[in-house]
């Protein structure tokens, strides 16, 4: 099987999975599930839990700005995310642009959920959050420290992140990450956006 036609099989395996496991229900009110500790770091699951912690917090990303005038687009927050990363990933001997496109795919993904939960949110008033969290003193500083695991992540993952037989095993990890997290059919459409530039076998 070609490898696009891999991922849109996979990406269609990880949606059938959370309606299974969530149906369409919102993830908002749940507490992220803490990635386990004890999952090797040659593994590419330690990736795909961070990615589905990230997309969780979209949700009070999401609370913080749904109302405001805070856009969900914000360029110069992501260029200072999307540059710190760059000379981060340099010290850490990564390929800056390779690490620079992960990240980008991960505020994608986080976009992506943001824009779900508006629409759902406008669709279903009573389903609008009751709180708004702090973006500066609650929100960024969780998706910080994400971020300074992500990139140790990358490095202790890189030799399986160039094997011939990572996008399988990584589809495989989101599946059981997404499982493990309950996450419903939007965040598990974002966790299908935000792998695509994980392996670089292709």
């Amino acid at each position: 099987m070609r490898p696009h036609r891999l991922r849109s099989a996979l990406v269609t395996t990880l949606v059938v999975a959370a309606a299974a496991v969530s149906g369409t229900a919102s993830a908002t009110a749940r507490t992220p599930a803490i990635a386990s500790t004890t999952a090797p770091a040659s593994t590419l699951s330690v990736l795909t839990e961070l990615f589905a912690e990230r997309l969780l917090l979209a949700d009070k990303v999401a609370a913080a700005k749904y109302g405001t005038e805070l856009p969900i687009d914000d360029p110069a927050r992501e260029r200072q995310i999307l540059d710190d990363v760059a000379a981060r990933a340099a010290g850490l001997g990564l390929d800056p642009d390779s690490v620079t496109t992960v990240f980008r795919d991960q505020i994608e993904a986080n976009k992506l959920v943001q824009r779900g939960l508006y629409a759902r949110w406008d669709a279903h008033p009573a389903e609008r959050p009751t709180e708004r969290p702090d973006l500066a003193k609650e929100v960024r500083p969780a998706l910080d420290l994400i971020t300074t695991r992500l990139l140790a992540s990358l490095k202790e993952t890189n030799p399986a992140r160039t094997d011939a037989s990572c996008v399988p095993r990584l589809y495989t990890a989101a599946t059981l990450s997404a499982y493990g997290h309950r996450l419903d059919v939007l965040h598990i459409k974002g966790l299908g956006r935000a792998l695509p530039s994980v392996c670089t076998t292709e």
